[in-house]
């Protein structure tokens, strides 16, 4: 009995292996799209989760390293929380004491500022006359009467958004307090929701990602402060008013990639416009410009090492496409998801690999045991581990 001939596929090898690749490709975007559009259906719950998840990444280490140096668990706790909350009150004491301190001075310059724009008027510049002026005014009161509705309906809107703000606020602090509580077995309850064959490779995934997410809060509590600090001296040695507050400002704007520091620095120059000439303001943009540079080529990578493995390149295009899709929100989230993804990503490619063959910081992910069995003793500032002598 002959055996028949080999029937030869008429479809090309490369054309084959290209459609695999594209069918799964595209089953990956349809997933990403469906988790997407849930995120964003769920913001109100998702954008508290994420900023507590962050505050977390800040706060944990801490008690954490409290808990290691004999402290009780539920003390540890507390003298974080009271940590976190009087860095606040402080800035919010300092933003209060400078405004009254410069008072006077702003009224003082808001009034010449005032009578400097009355003369101006007097010599009917661009055309506009003082019955110009009445016309300008009536056509606006007119337009605010017929949009009384509208502005109704803005106001109420600001109104359900300020109930919003404060449901934000405590998914906030509950996310935060339950981090610092028992964030280690959410995290190992969470992995046993994967099948157990993949449960060792999430949790490396985790304590990769954990570790850079850490990382790069603390980083970008260093940078912010180091811009917040250098504008802020140089404001007040310019005689700039309201030093402090440009500070803080700078140093809260400097928690968004590019956007903050650009919207940081217009605001100081904007304000020594105003109340010192423009003299005052070309020298402020050049103290706003070099403190920028120092941050951006010196102190962030120097601070940054490699402990954050994001090209500069990924920074732009990641804050633009967040940009792009949440706004201010997106922009504040993206790099440090970029950033965390790509720690989880490469740890568990290169989860039970041998060492040589991965990079040093992803072996050394790869290596770090499951969160069950690290020993008390070397508990670090993961979530998934728990801190030493920790008293319930």
């Amino acid at each position: 009995m002959t055996t028949p001939p080999p029937t030869t596929d008429p479809i090309p090898r490369g054309l084959r292996i290209g459609a695999a690749f594209s069918w799964r490709f595209l089953a990956i975007v349809a997933a990403l799209a469906v988790v997407a559009a849930t995120v964003v259906h769920l913001a109100e719950i998702v954008i508290p989760f994420l900023i507590g998840l962050m505050l977390s990444a800040l706060l944990v280490p801490l008690s954490n390293g409290l808990q290691r140096r004999g402290w009780p668990k539920w003390v540890a706790i507390l003298g974080t929380w009271l940590v976190a909350l009087g860095t606040l009150a402080a800035l919010a004491l300092l933003v209060a004491v400078q405004i009254r301190l410069d008072l006077p001075r702003l009224e003082t310059q808001v009034e010449h500022t005032i009578a400097s724009a009355k003369q101006l008027l007097d010599t009917h510049p661009f055309g506009l006359t003082p019955d110009k002026l009445t016309d300008y005014v009536s056509d606006g009161t007119a337009y605010f009467r017929e949009h009384a509705a509208t502005f109704g309906e803005g106001f109420a809107h600001a109104g359900t958004g300020i109930i919003h703000a404060a449901e934000g606020l405590f998914i906030v602090i509950f996310t935060t307090l339950f981090a610092l509580i028992d964030g280690g077995n959410i995290w190992r309850w969470v992995t046993r929701l994967f099948p157990r064959a993949a449960q060792d490779r999430i949790v490396t995934a985790g304590n990769a990602g954990w570790k850079t997410l850490t990382a790069f809060i603390r980083i970008q509590v260093v940078v912010a402060a180091t811009d917040g600090i250098g504008i802020g001296i140089g404001a007040a040695i310019l005689g700039v008013p309201l030093a402090i507050p440009i500070a803080v400002i700078v140093f809260l704007g400097a928690f968004v990639p590019v956007v903050g520091a650009i919207i940081g620095g217009v605001l100081a120059v904007g304000i020594a416009l105003v109340f010192n000439g423009w003299v005052t303001a070309l020298l402020m943009l050049g103290v706003v410009i070099v403190v920028q540079q120092l941050e951006s080529h010196v102190f962030h990578p120097l601070l940054t090492g490699t402990a954050v493995k994001v090209h500069p390149l990924g920074v732009v295009l990641g804050v633009t496409a967040g940009t792009a899709i949440a706004g201010i929100v997106g922009a504040f989230f993206a790099v440090p998801l970029i950033a965390t993804a790509n720690a989880m990503i490469h740890a568990a490619l290169n989860h039970g690999k041998a060492p040589e063959l991965a990079q040093p910081e992803e072996a050394a992910a790869s290596e770090a045991p499951p969160a069950d069995a690290v020993p008390a003793a070397e508990a670090g500032d993961s979530p998934t581990e728990e801190p030493a002598k920790s008293a319930t």
